[in-house]
C-alpha cells in the first residue's frame, strides 16, 4: 500500500513516488534511536518542509520481547498513520498527513514510512514554559494552556486512546499566540506508540496523566493549577473528584514521582 496527499504530490511534481524513492530521501536527521531500525528526518519539497519517518522492521527479537511482556509490538509507521487519523476524528489537533506506505508480509522485516507536513512556527510546551518559575506568564495564558491540555487528554482517554509518551514536550504550540482561547492551537505529536481500543484501561490512563504530571514538575505550577487541570479533565466538581478519584490521584502522584526519581529529560525518556 502507498498513499500521498494531493498537496504532497503537487510539491513532488504530480508523479507518484515509489517506496524506493521515498527511502532514498535525505535531509536533516531529527531522531535515530540506536538499534530501533527507524529514523525521523526533515526534508523540503516544493519549498515546503516535511517530516519523514522511516521504519525498517523491528526484528523478531523485539517482537518476542514485547509479547513476553504482554505488550503488542509497534511494527512500523502504520500505527502512527492510524493514530493521526483517529485524533483528527476526535478533534484533537495533531500533525497533517502527507503520505504513508508499507511493503512486505514478514512483520519483523516490514518496511514502512509516514510523511507529515512540518508544523512551522511551533514550539514545545516544555520550551515555552521553561522560564515560568522565574517569569510567570499572564494568568489567562496559563489557564488556557492548562485547560487545553486537560481537554485533549480527556478526549483521548474517553475514546479509547492512550499516548504512552504524554510529556509536555510532545505538545507543540503554534506561535505567535495572543493568549486567547480562540487563537490557541496546540498540536499533539510523536504518536508512533499510541494505542487505540474501545476503552482505555485504567493503568494506561494513570501512565499518561502521570507522565504529564512528571514533565510539568519544573515549570512552576501551583496546587490551584493542578486542581484546575483535574476539574477540566474529569468535568466534575473538585470536591467530588477529590473523594471519588482519590485512588486514581494517588496512583498518578506515585507514577509522576517515580519518573522524576529515575527518568532523564522527557524528550529522552520518550525513546
Amino acid at each position: 500500500m502507498i498513499w500521498f496527499a494531493p498537496k504532497f504530490l503537487a510539491a513532488w511534481g504530480e508523479r507518484v513516488p515509489d517506496m524506493a524513492e521515498i527511502f532514498r530521501i535525505t535531509g536533516e536527521i531529527y531522531r535515530e534511536p540506536p538499534g530501533a531500525n527507524r529514523r525521523t528526518l526533515r526534508f523540503e519539497c516544493g519549498r515546503q518542509g516535511f517530516y519523514l519517518k522511516l521504519h525498517w522492521g523491528v526484528g523478531w527479537r523485539e517482537i518476542i520481547k514485547n509479547f513476553t511482556s504482554l505488550r503488542l509490538p509497534v511494527l512500523g509507521a502504520k500505527n502512527e498513520w492510524q493514530a493521526i487519523q483517529k485524533l483528527e476524528q476526535l478533534g484533537v489537533e495533531t500533525m497533517q498527513l502527507a503520505g504513508y506506505g508499507q511493503t512486505g508480509l514478514n512483520p519483523a522485516r516490514q518496511q514502512s514510512f509516514v510523511i507529515t507536513e512540518e508544523l512551522a512556527g511551533c514550539t514545545s510546551l516544555e520550551d515555552y514554559c521553561r522560564d515560568w518559575p522565574e517569569k510567570p506568564p499572564p494568568f489567562t495564558q496559563k489557564r488556557a494552556l492548562i485547560e487545553r491540555v486537560a481537554e485533549m487528554a480527556r478526549r483521548l482517554h474517553e475514546n479509547g486512546v492512550n499516548h504512552r509518551d504524554l510529556y509536555i514536550c510532545h505538545f507543540l504550540l503554534q506561535l505567535p499566540w495572543d493568549g486567547r482561547d480562540e487563537s490557541l492551537h496546540l498540536h499533539l505529536i510523536d504518536l508512533h506508540r499510541v494505542q487505540i481500543r474501545k476503552r482505555t484501561p485504567l493503568r494506561w490512563v494513570v501512565k499518561d496523566v502521570g507522565s504529564l504530571h512528571f514533565s510539568s514538575m519544573e515549570i512552576g505550577l501551583t496546587q490551584r493549577d493542578l486542581l484546575r487541570f483535574l476539574r477540566v479533565y474529569f468535568r466534575q466538581p473538585l470536591r467530588q473528584i477529590l473523594v471519588d478519584k482519590a485512588a486514581f490521584l494517588k496512583a498518578v502522584q506515585q507514577r509522576g514521582d517515580a519518573l522524576y526519581r529515575t527518568q532523564p529529560l522527557p524528550e529522552e525518556a520518550a525513546e
